[in-house]
């Protein structure tokens, strides 16, 4: 399996909706929302039912066979 793709953000973290949105994978944050409610989205692995999960550096968020990380810019 191929490593995930690196998504920087500029927070110290990032809701998990917020992250499908910035990401490109969701159009909006309502549609971000929906797709944490039915169960499609897995963070670390594991389903998460939370579309506000505080994702920090180094989390991997997996959607329909994407996988991203969560990365930093380097200071």
């Amino acid at each position: 399996m191929s490593q995930p793709s690196p998504v920087i953000i500029h927070t110290e973290f990032i809701p998990l909706d917020a992250f499908l949105k910035w990401a490109g994978l969701v159009g909006t944050g309502g549609e971000a929302k929906q797709l944490v409610r039915a169960g499609e989205v897995r963070v670390n692995g594991v389903p998460e039912s939370r579309a506000g999960r505080k994702l920090v550096e180094g989390d991997v968020v997996s959607l329909v066979g994407r996988s991203l990380r969560v990365a930093r810019e380097a200071r």
